[in-house]
């Protein structure tokens, strides 16, 4: 695939968008193509062969856009769906980056605190892989499955964000943990408040930023980065349009975006 062709990002919703913000930032030069299934979302309590099938839908429509490469950037599509997909399509795929390493390297008390959708949290994958690198280390996993459907909603603050907040956060804040891997890419858009709620000595890991880091160090190891300043943003949805607008809005400058209302059933 030409080093010109763009990288595709995808996730249940509008929580990939912040992982489109940190990809615009580090790789300026590089045309995105988005897609939120806002019409299914959210996908964290959905069992692992539905979220299966709606990944290779969303692939299937990626494809029809000639990527070069495919940012996972969801946590639920990743934990459960990743590693059938990538034996199945041509292009390279980055997956949601889980924070293990960072966390362990942050956390003096080796006390860590995860929180995901109800599909992450039952995979385990956190616990398994933080205990392999950090025997010492204790992992406090705790599933938030009123998050997603309030960020999606636009409701960023108010007491329904605050109630839930202080039910998912009060067991870790017991627990001590001094590190928070935010285990989903909407969780970004609520990081001030759960910086807040958790407190000044718990530090905050955000997917989002971690996740395009690794999609430049993959680019750069295949020689595939982009041959130009400025690349194109298009942002395609499965419904919701406006709203997802409203979202992106307050991530970064809409202007340069095109929006697309999308169905998926059209390509596959």
């Amino acid at each position: 695939m030409a080093n010109n062709s763009p990288i595709g990002v995808f996730d249940s919703g509008i929580g990939g968008l912040t992982v489109v913000k940190e990809l615009m930032q580090l790789l300026p030069g590089e045309d995105l193509v988005y897609f939120g299934d806002t019409a299914r979302v959210p996908y964290g309590s959905r069992p692992p062969e539905e979220i299966k099938r709606f990944l290779d839908e969303i692939l299937c429509f990626l494809s029809s856009q000639k990527i070069k490469m495919a940012v996972v950037a969801c946590n639920a599509m990743t934990s459960v769906g990743l590693e059938e997909a990538r034996e199945k399509y041509a292009f390279p795929m980055v997956g949601v980056n889980r924070g293990f390493d960072r966390a362990i390297k942050l956390s003096k008390s080796k006390r860590i605190g995860v929180i995901a959708t109800v599909a992450t949290i039952n995979s385990g994958l956190h616990r398994k892989a933080i205990s392999e690198r950090e025997p010492n280390a204790t992992v406090y996993p705790v599933a938030c499955p009123k998050f997603v459907p309030l960020i999606e909603k636009g409701l960023l603050y108010g007491p329904q964000l605050a109630e839930a907040a202080l039910e998912y956060l009060s067991p870790l804040k017991e627990a001590g943990v001094d590190v928070l891997i935010l285990a989903c890419t909407h969780y970004p858009f609520i990081t001030e408040m759960l910086a807040c709620s958790m407190g000044e000595g718990v530090k905050i890991i955000d997917p989002a930023r971690e996740t395009a880091v690794d999609t430049l160090e993959a680019l750069t190891k295949s020689n595939q980065l982009a041959e130009r300043e400025h690349g194109t943003i298009k942002l395609c949805f499965s419904a919701g349009l406006e709203q997802a607008r409203q979202m992106a809005e307050q991530l970064f400058d809409v202007e340069i975006v095109q929006f697309k209302l999308v169905n998926l059933q059209d390509f596959t």
